[in-house]
C-alpha cells in the first residue's frame, strides 16, 4: 500500500511539472541563424511568426515554430529548414539552420509552343518547339529578388525581363516588380473550332508581334495576405490574313493596337507547402481592366474578375483531400486575349486536348490523396555539395474527379462544350521532389467517354 501511494505521488509530480512546464511563460532570449552564406538575416526573419523578447508557452512556441518553417520553406530558396532550441531560467534560445539552394540558372530552353504536354504530344512536331536560354537568379543579392532574363528561337521568337524585389523599405511589406517582353511568332492560334485551336502559319513573316512591359507594387503587410497591383502597356501587331480569316480576332478589326492595363490581385494564403500543399487553404481575387482610356485611339475597354478558393485537410498521417473552386467573369474578348478552360491549371482533367472559351466560368476539382511514400531523404554521397546531394521525394496516389461549366452568351456551333456540364474524373501517382519539382502521371474519363493518359508538371489543386 505504501508502495502504491508513493507510485502515486510520484506520477501526479511529474504530470504537474509537465503541465507547469507547458503553462509557463518562456521569454525568447536569442535567436541564432546558421547556414545562411548568402541569404541576409533579415528576409529569414521576415518570415518568423515570433521574435527575440517575445513570451510565450511550450504549446504555443510548438506551434509558430511549425509555422515558421512552413513559412522559410514557402519563399522556395532554401532546400532545408529546421528549427531547434535549448531552455535555461525560462529563457528560449532558438537556432535556425538552413540549407541554401543553388541560385543560379542559366537554364537551356526547350519548351513547346502548345498549351501542355499532352496536347503537343498527339502530333510530336518537333517544329513547334522553342530553343534558347533563361538565365534566372533567385535570392539575387541575398534579398530574395528574382532577376530572369529570357532569349528563346525556333517556333516563337521571345525576349523577355523580369525583376521582383519583395522589399524596398525598412518594414518589409513594399515590394516591386518590373517585367518586358517582346514576342513574334510564324504560326498564331487563329480561332476555335471543334473546342480546339485552328492555327495560322506564314513561314515567310511573323503575323503576330507584341511588346508588353508593366511595374507592379507589391504590399505584403504580414505573412499570409498580399497586394500587387500593376500598370502595364500592351502593343500589338496583326497581319491582314489573321483579321481576314476572324474578324473577331482583334478590336474593330485593328492591325495594330497599343492600350493600357490595370491589374490588382488579393492572395490569403495558408498552404503549408506552395507546389505541393497537404494542409491550410488559399484564396485570391484578380481584377484585370484592358483599357484605361489614356490614349487617343484606345479601342479596348474589357474587364475581367477572376477568384479561387482551395482547402487542403489532413485526414490521418497518410490520407489527404483537398477541393478547389475558381469562378471567372469577363467582357466578351477579342479572339487574341480570349481565355477559359484549358489553360495553365484550369482544366477538367479528361479535357486537355481541349480549349473552352465564353464569358465565364466555375471549376470544381477534389483529390483524395494516399502517401504511397511520405516525404523520405536520399543522400548522394558522390555528390559534396549540400544544394544537391540531399534529396527529399514522396509518392502519392491521387484519386480525383473534377466539373466545370463554362458560359458563353452567344450560340456557338463550332464549339460543343460550352453551355454544358464537364466532368473528369480518374487516378493517378504524383512524384514530389526538392526544387519544387512536381510529376503528375494521370489515367482520366471524362463525360463524352474519351480517356487517356496524361503527364503535368505542377499540382493540380
Amino acid at each position: 500500500m505504501q508502495r502504491f501511494i508513493f507510485f502515486f505521488i510520484l506520477c501526479f509530480t511529474i504530470t504537474q511539472n509537465i503541465f507547469a512546464d507547458n503553462d509557463s511563460i518562456f521569454l525568447i532570449s536569442k535567436i541564432t541563424i546558421e547556414g545562411n552564406k548568402i541569404t541576409n538575416n533579415n528576409i529569414i526573419f521576415r518570415e518568423l511568426t515570433f521574435k527575440t523578447s517575445d513570451s510565450l508557452t511550450l504549446v504555443r512556441y510548438e506551434i509558430e515554430k511549425k509555422r515558421s518553417t512552413d513559412n522559410l520553406m514557402n519563399i522556395s530558396i532554401f532546400n532545408f529548414v529546421s528549427i531547434t532550441e535549448s531552455i535555461s531560467d525560462n529563457k528560449l534560445n532558438i537556432l535556425i539552420k538552413v540549407t541554401e539552394r543553388w541560385y543560379i540558372w542559366p537554364i537551356p530552353v526547350f519548351d513547346l509552343a502548345d498549351r501542355n504536354f499532352n496536347t503537343w504530344w498527339k502530333t510530336k512536331d518537333f517544329n513547334r518547339i522553342n530553343y534558347g536560354v533563361d538565365l534566372a537568379i533567385y535570392n539575387f543579392r541575398g534579398r530574395n529578388e528574382t532577376l530572369d532574363l529570357l532569349l528563346s528561337l525556333g517556333y516563337d521568337e521571345k525576349y523577355g525581363l523580369i525583376y521582383k524585389i519583395p522589399y524596398i523599405n525598412k518594414k518589409q511589406k513594399i515590394g516591386l516588380i518590373f517585367s518586358s517582353n517582346f514576342i513574334r511568332s510564324h504560326e498564331v492560334a487563329l480561332k476555335d473550332s471543334n473546342n480546339k485551336v485552328v492555327f495560322y502559319k506564314n513561314s515567310n513573316f511573323y503575323p503576330k508581334q507584341s511588346l508588353n512591359s508593366s511595374i507592379g507594387l507589391t504590399y505584403r503587410n504580414n505573412i499570409h495576405n498580399t497586394h500587387s497591383l500593376q500598370f502595364g502597356i500592351e502593343n500589338y501587331k496583326f497581319s491582314d490574313s489573321i483579321i481576314q480569316k476572324n474578324t473577331s480576332y482583334s478590336i474593330d478589326n485593328q492591325n495594330k493596337l497599343t492600350f493600357f492595363t490595370i491589374y490588382y490581385q488579393f492572395k490569403n494564403d495558408y498552404r503549408n507547402y506552395k507546389p505541393y500543399p497537404l494542409k491550410g487553404h488559399y484564396f485570391d481575387i484578380e481584377i484585370t481592366k484592358y483599357g484605361l482610356n489614356l490614349l487617343e485611339n484606345e479601342k479596348a475597354d474589357f474587364l475581367s474578375f477572376k477568384s479561387t478558393f482551395r482547402k487542403y485537410f489532413k485526414i490521418n498521417e497518410k490520407l489527404y483531400f483537398a477541393s478547389g473552386f475558381t469562378g471567372m467573369i469577363n467582357s466578351k474578348f477579342p479572339y487574341f486575349i480570349q481565355n477559359g478552360l484549358g489553360y495553365v491549371r484550369d482544366y477538367v482533367r479528361g479535357y486537355e486536348y481541349y480549349i473552352i472559351s465564353g464569358q465565364g466560368f466555375a471549376l470544381i476539382k477534389n483529390n483524395l490523396k494516399y502517401a504511397i511514400v511520405p516525404q523520405k531523404i536520399a543522400k548522394i554521397k558522390a555528390i559534396k555539395t549540400e544544394k544537391f546531394n540531399t534529396i527529399p521525394y514522396a509518392f502519392y496516389l491521387n484519386l480525383y474527379a473534377d466539373a466545370a461549366y463554362v458560359y458563353k452568351t452567344d450560340k456557338d456551333q463550332y464549339n460543343s462544350l460550352v453551355n454544358k456540364t464537364l466532368i473528369g474524373i480518374g487516378l493517378g501517382i504524383d512524384f514530389v521532389t526538392y526544387y519544387d519539382k512536381v510529376l503528375r502521371l494521370e489515367y482520366s474519363f471524362n463525360k463524352s467517354g474519351e480517356n487517356g493518359i496524361f503527364i503535368h508538371f505542377m499540382t493540380s489543386i
